[in-house]
């Protein structure tokens, strides 16, 4: 301030005016004052002057598995709207599924003082939230629940969706029906192997735990899944995967197969329907789940006390081909 306040030719008060945006100084002395803070090079610490008087960072935290996974950018970008409608810009960190990983981000937008934070959580002690919450901060969970405490929590209708795969392959006439998922200490990985199972029960193909592969997986362990249990006398005829991550090892591992067994992907993503065959999904919203958690921490912020809410979103089956093939 003393610098711009020499460069432009007035005091120091003059100089705090201007950049707090307070009145009582002569245009001409403001655009003077803006055009010595250019020159030098200066930005105003908007973080600090709120922290001085006590009011809002403008900042929201949200902590991702990971930011490049097509699912979470679409998440990311409606907090992004959301916040940006109400004058707040979003900082963002992948996890990795790693939990330490979650907590050092988390408390590190805590010491930066956001006004809110967005967990996709990555472990199941949460417990390291408590006295920032206590502190007034408000925390939604979105994608999975929290561990260890209670908080406002989105989610997808995961055993359905997988429940409503099965029955539709069982529908096309398939009973030896293999399902892919993540590793079964995700909550949403093991959130669709209990509807793959009830599915299962539900159609009458009967639960069989030889065509259950939990990962987690990459492409190589994926293609070493396919080829054990395309070797068993009874060779599976159809496919649920867990999520689009695994989806896509699936077809990679399947390209050039004559004979592929029918497939319902859990998660749609991008060009699914420009494949051959498109590929048949359990859809859900990733911007819908965003703008859930976002609508949540905002109210928060805006002063709603009441209990914490756990809301689950609806999926849907989009038919496109790849499910439909007969038995």
């Amino acid at each position: 301030m003393n610098d711009v306040a020499r460069l432009a030719g007035v005091s120091i008060k003059t100089v705090s005016r201007v950049v707090n945006d307070e009145p009582g100084v002569h245009p001409a002395t403001a655009e003077r004052v803006l055009a010595a803070i250019d020159q030098l090079g200066f930005r105003r610490n908007l973080s600090a002057r709120n922290l001085r008087r006590g009011s809002s960072t403008g900042t929201i935290g949200l902590v991702l598995e990971d930011v490049a996974n097509p699912f979470y950018s679409g998440v990311t970008r409606a907090v992004e709207e959301i916040s940006r409608l109400r004058g707040r810009q979003v900082i963002t960190g992948s996890s990795d599924e790693d939990p330490a990983r979650e907590r050092e981000l988390a408390l590190e937008f805590c010491s930066r003082r956001v006004d809110g934070l967005l967990i996709v959580p990555a472990g199941l002690q949460h417990g390291y939230l408590v006295p920032e919450m206590r502190a007034g901060t408000p925390v939604v969970f979105l994608d999975r629940p929290a561990g260890d405490v209670v908080a406002d929590t989105v989610l997808v209708d995961n055993i359905g969706g997988t429940i409503e795969a099965v029955s539709h392959l069982a529908a096309h006439g398939h009973r030896r029906i293999a399902f892919l998922g993540d590793a079964p200490d995700i909550f949403t990985a093991n959130e669709r192997l209990r509807g793959y199972r009830e599915g299962c029960v539900r159609s009458g193909v009967g639960y069989q735990e030889d065509l259950v592969v939990m990962g987690p997986h990459d492409e190589r362990s994926i293609a070493a899944a396919l080829r054990r249990l395309g070797g068993f006398r009874e060779p599976p005829t159809a496919l649920v995967t867990g999520n689009n991550r695994i989806t896509v090892y699936v077809l990679r591992a399947l390209a050039g197969t004559v004979d592929r067994p029918a497939l319902v992907g859990f998660d749609d993503f991008e060009l699914a329907d420009l494949l051959s065959p498109p590929v048949t999904v359990i859809a859900h919203d990733a911007s819908a789940l965003g703008k859930a958690a976002g609508d949540l921490l905002f109210a928060r912020l805006d002063g709603d006390n009441s209990p914490p809410r756990r809301v689950v979103l609806p999926v849907r089956l989009v038919a496109r081909g790849s499910g439909e093939v007969r038995a």
